[in-house]
């Protein structure tokens, strides 16, 4: 038995390197040749992205105060208005109580005022009060006007800053990390925020784009508005691998290429129904790239020199000519997508390539033909008929 695999890996080795049959008789060796057409190649690049809430609002307080109450916890689902912290509110209560008499004051000190001026008034016209006695009252008159304007505004003030107090959600989402804690004081100022709140109904996910990728993009013209609106939907994949169910639209694209990355930022966003996407998660983008009028050949129809690839080109004569092709850099394995040097109808060896040369006569044969006489080779091997198998 293990000789008997020998012999066969021996004889497919020889199969391999003569290019076919026909060997020992003369005639030019088959090689399995293809006519090459255009196509349609659609293909993807991926792009590292991370995701960020499409509104990643910091909380933070406008009036100082210990923290009394804390009515949401981390990752807690909060609604436009929903009350998050409660600062102490005595010392601001107190002072709207303040505000308030300091207004019940103003206003009874301009009844007065008025009362008096509109009597200077009469008496004035009577020559009783003369002139500037009228004007000093009239002046007094607008002064407690104004005062009781000022007291007003402390009022409102005073409110405001009462109503600062709560400290609540300017927006729908999720509540990210809480530092601070009841008893925790708290200020304007303070470095870290309260909390983020994140709209997470729709997220961005940002990603780069190089100025190579970008150029295909850009070359038909326009705004960046007419460039965005013609890019096609992209896809999501998640840290696990898998591809999230909805696609999204490209919103932005930086008008600006960085200089030390050469690069551009993109920013696609996704809808978020079901919340599965995180502030700060990260995944892959996935941009659809379709390329028109390419040419689609067999890894194995090519060799390469100095990082320049050849395929052999079948002649009228049948033989063969090494020549250069262009492909495009992505490719799925197996295959290559030339881009240049060859064209429709071209046909080219697939197989054994490694040992033709320039110039090379050959019998071309079918991919067909070739599997069909590698399967009679088999049959005769393992029929024990050696003397004709592999001829």
């Amino acid at each position: 038995m293990k000789s008997s695999l020998v012999l066969l890996a021996g004889c497919l080795t020889l199969l391999s390197s003569c290019g076919g049959g026909n060997q020992g008789t003369g005639a030019a060796p088959e090689y399995a040749v293809i006519q090459v057409q255009t196509t349609t190649a659609n293909l993807t690049n991926s792009f590292p992205a991370i995701i960020k809430g499409k509104q990643d609002v910091e909380i933070r307080p406008m009036v100082s105060g210990f923290i009394t109450q804390l009515h949401v916890d981390e990752g807690a689902e909060v609604k436009k208005g929903q009350v998050l912290f409660t600062i102490d509110q005595i010392q601001y209560q107190a002072a709207v109580e303040t505000a308030k008499a300091s207004v019940e004051t103003a206003k009874a000190a301009l009844d007065t005022q008025e009362l008096t001026t509109k009597n200077n008034r009469e008496l004035n016209k009577q020559g009783i009060v003369s002139k500037y006695q009228l004007d000093m009252s009239e002046n007094q008159l607008a002064q407690a006007k104004a005062s009781l304007a000022q007291a007003k505004a402390n009022l409102v003030n005073a409110q405001r800053n009462l109503e600062y107090t709560e400290v609540t959600s300017p927006s729908d989402g999720i509540v990210g990390k809480i530092p601070y804690r009841i008893g925790s004081l708290v200020s304007p100022s303070i470095t870290d925020p309260m909390t983020t709140v994140s709209d997470i109904s729709s997220m961005y996910a940002y990603f780069y784009l190089t100025e190579r990728n970008m150029l295909p993009m850009v070359k038909e013209g326009g705004t960046e508005r007419e460039i965005v609106d013609r890019l096609p939907r992209v896809c999501l994949q998640l840290i696990d691998g898998t591809i999230y169910p909805d696609s999204g639209k490209v919103a932005t694209i930086s008008g600006v290429i960085d200089r030390t990355t050469g690069s551009m930022s993109v920013r696609a966003l996704f809808p978020n129904p079901k919340h599965i996407l995180r502030a700060n998660s990260t995944g892959n983008i996935i941009f659809p790239n379709v390329l028109t009028d390419v040419i689609l050949i067999p890894q194995s129809a090519t060799t390469e020199i100095q990082d320049k690839k050849f395929v052999y080109v079948l002649q009228a004569d049948n033989t063969v000519k090494n020549t250069e092709i262009q492909v495009y850099k992505l490719d799925d394995g197996q295959n290559y997508y030339v881009t240049g040097g060859l064209k429709a109808g071209d046909k080219i060896v697939i197989e054994g390539v490694q040992a033709l040369h320039d110039g090379a006569a050959i019998t071309p044969i079918t991919p067909a033909e070739k599997e069909a006489a590698y399967q009679k080779a088999l049959e005769d091997q393992k029929s024990g008929n050696i003397k004709t198998a592999f001829q």
